[in-house]
């Protein structure tokens, strides 16, 4: 590390459980971040002030007068731009050594699968539970630690699905692809305009927990958080051999995505 470095990411490196070769870890990873939204603001604004080296933003849409009471990410002046594009404006006005790219694109399986395998963690702040699926798919395929929150009105959960052990379930073990669920949206549903920080806050520390090695992480835990009350609960994961997707099944009804 430069002592550009050392000064910058300090207080990373005054932690024992991350320490320079944490942080160093940090530096060297790639995450990929599907969604540029009310979640993904938080996690990518995270992600980059802490130094992860290369980050990949995938979102298909432009900044929106509506976006702006919770996608703390973007800005007035960004009204009409790719919010991929505003993404990288803001993570460069806080970090310029990051490397971020922008694409804007939806979250098909195509591009999925070209993208999950290049990344060290991917982060699902999607609002769509096909993406949800087609992202969670990519993961399980190429073995990728995934990140999942979601918000909507009081209502937030966050959960780490790690293919990498046999121990973990996936996505679709928790949410069968087959499921009805009725799609709920906070264009119609509303969302509390912090609850998006907090849950996606909770999505960047998981993430660079997971790449720097630092404490436990969530891994087949379901945490929820009811905002309202500001009271968590979490629920245990675990596999069983009937999932479509990676042989593991659940029955957890699963909120709506806030963007």
């Amino acid at each position: 590390m430069t002592d550009a470095e050392l000064l910058r990411y300090s207080r990373h490196v005054l932690l024992d459980e991350i320490g320079v070769e944490g942080q160093q870890r940090i530096l060297r990873s790639h995450a990929l971040i599907i969604g540029a939204g009310g979640l993904g603001s938080p996690v990518a604004m995270y992600l980059g002030s802490a130094g992860v080296g290369q980050i990949t933003i995938v979102d298909h849409d432009t900044v929106d007068m509506t976006n702006l009471q919770r996608q703390i990410m973007h800005a007035t002046a960004r009204i009409g731009q790719p919010k991929t594009l505003s993404a990288q404006i803001a993570i460069a006005a806080v970090n310029p050594e990051v490397q971020v790219i922008p694409i804007v694109a939806r979250a098909d399986a195509a591009l999925l699968d070209t993208l999950v395998a290049q990344a060290d963690v991917v982060l699902d702040c999607s609002d769509n539970f096909a993406t949800r699926q087609a992202i969670n798919t990519a993961c399980v395929k190429h073995r990728q630690p995934l990140v999942s929150g979601a918000a909507i009105r009081f209502d937030g959960q966050v959960c780490v699905f790690d293919p990498r052990q046999v121990s973990s379930p996936c996505y679709a073990c928790v949410f069968p692809p087959d499921a009805a669920y009725e799609e709920t949206r906070c264009a119609t549903m509303g969302v509390f305009a912090p609850l998006v920080g907090i849950i996606g806050s909770i999505q960047a520390a998981e993430a660079l927990k997971l790449l720097s090695g630092a404490g436990q992480l969530l891994t087949g835990r379901l945490l929820m958080l009811d905002g309202r009350s500001m009271e968590f609960t979490e629920l245990r994961l675990p596999r069983n051999p009937l999932c479509p997707v990676c042989g593991v099944r659940g029955q957890v009804k699963p909120l709506g995505r806030s963007t």
